[in-house]
């Protein structure tokens, strides 16, 4: 009989002629962790430029204070699914926090973003049903339109023109969902989410964004995109996660539907998975209060991430947005950019190495996600750092070779 894993060899080949030298993505390990900003990599203290720890609430006293209470209360796990023995008066507090935060009638937790998108979009739509999503689409999304078993259809990245092309071939009697994204986590790009949302309107179309890395950054309250844009009141569902700006694991969806609970009895990703842990639940509670309560969080990140992308902009990098916390580099050749991530890594900066096929367009990025919590002397550091290293390779024009 054949192996199993033999329709990896063509995935294995392609790994090993990226041609790492000290480490790959896959090897770091945080060997401890110093701050939300700061950790040790294979002995070095090193700036984490790269992991979404937006408002850097995972060290918060009080986020912090809050779990080990619940730990201490509540133990370390439920052992159920919300359907059985999960849910704990900790997760009805968090669900009505949640749906307090957006004004909805109704909110689930999951427990882990990815389920959420599972779930939610995966139950929603059925094998009679059209999913319509952007291109771009994280691969939670991608993965919940498979298990759905409706009709996949996908329109060009943030054009709201080809969105409306694709609706209008469909015709009045689909049941047609729309599933967007606020803030694109490759790119940084925004959703532009007022055309996107008159477009579904005219059409008569449910929209769902996932807003996993905007709610905490974008709009008043840090409801994400689609707050800030002013049309939250014309999305039908939203999903977001606990595990970029909130500092923890776990995910959401919310909704003003009037059926939206049945999803409680019918969404297989909530009935069959753990709860989320007491400690868990009480941090996300916790945090969701905060960023609901302080824009100075939001504030302090938004003058990192212009700091970061003014500061490369300026050095010549090639970038893939406009100023927003996902800062993204572009790099012509994948060689270079595995060499120069490394060379990131060795000198004390940690950044996400992002290739095809997970990158839109073909582009080799090192992906850079600020917190809140960097001070600018870090974010100095990053941009000196990425353009000492990016000349010594010959990435910006006029470096020496």
């Amino acid at each position: 009989m054949a192996d199993l894993f033999d329709k990896f060899d063509p995935m294995i080949k392609a790994r090993d002629a990226l041609g790492f030298e000290a480490a790959s993505p896959i090897d770091v390990v945080m060997e401890e962790i110093l701050s939300p900003t700061e950790a040790v990599i294979k002995g070095q203290r090193t700036i984490l430029a790269g992991t979404n720890n937006y408002l850097g609430l995972t060290f918060d006293p009080r986020c912090v204070r809050a779990a080990h209470e619940a730990l201490d209360a509540a133990g370390t796990g439920t052992t159920g699914s919300r359907v059985l023995n999960g849910t704990y008066s900790g997760h009805k507090a968090l669900e009505a926090a949640i749906a307090g935060l957006y004004g909805t009638e109704h909110c689930l937790v999951f427990s882990t973003g990815f389920l959420a998108n599972l779930a939610s979009i995966g139950t929603l739509a059925g094998k009679d049903d059209v999913i319509v999503i952007d291109a771009d689409s994280h691969a939670s999304i991608y993965d919940a339109c498979t298990m759905s078993g409706a009709t996949i259809v996908r329109f060009k990245h943030n054009d709201p023109d080809d969105l409306d092309k694709r609706l209008r071939r469909l015709g009045g009697d689909a049941r047609v969902l729309v599933v967007i994204e606020g803030l694109y986590s490759m790119l940084g790009d925004k959703a532009p989410m007022r055309e996107l949302v008159e477009v579904k309107n005219c059409h008569g179309a449910a929209l769902m964004v996932d807003e996993a890395h905007s709610i905490g950054v974008f709009g008043e309250t840090g409801c994400g995109v689609a707050q800030e844009a002013g049309v939250m009141d014309q999305v039908e569902f939203m999903v977001g996660t606990f595990s970029k700006s909130v500092g923890t694991i776990g995910g959401y969806c919310v909704s003003n539907h009037p059926k939206f609970e049945i999803l409680r009895l019918a969404a297989r990703p909530y009935m069959f998975t753990a709860s989320l842990p007491p400690s868990v639940v009480a941090s996300a509670l916790k945090a969701v209060e905060i960023l609901g309560s302080e824009p100075q969080h939001r504030q302090k990140l938004w003058r990192n991430a212009r700091q970061l992308h003014e500061g490369l902009s300026a050095a010549g990098f090639s970038l893939g947005a406009p100023a927003s916390p996902v800062v993204a580099v572009k790099i012509p050749e994948r060689a270079t950019a595995v060499r120069l991530w490394e060379q990131l890594l060795q000198n004390g900066v940690y950044v996400n190495l992002a290739m095809p096929p997970a990158t839109p367009q073909g582009l080799n990025l090192l992906r850079c996600s600020l917190s809140a919590a960097h001070t600018p002397e870090q974010v100095s550091t990053i941009v000196e750092t990425f353009t000492r290293l990016a000349r010594s390779n010959s990435v910006l024009a006029g470096s020496a070779a």
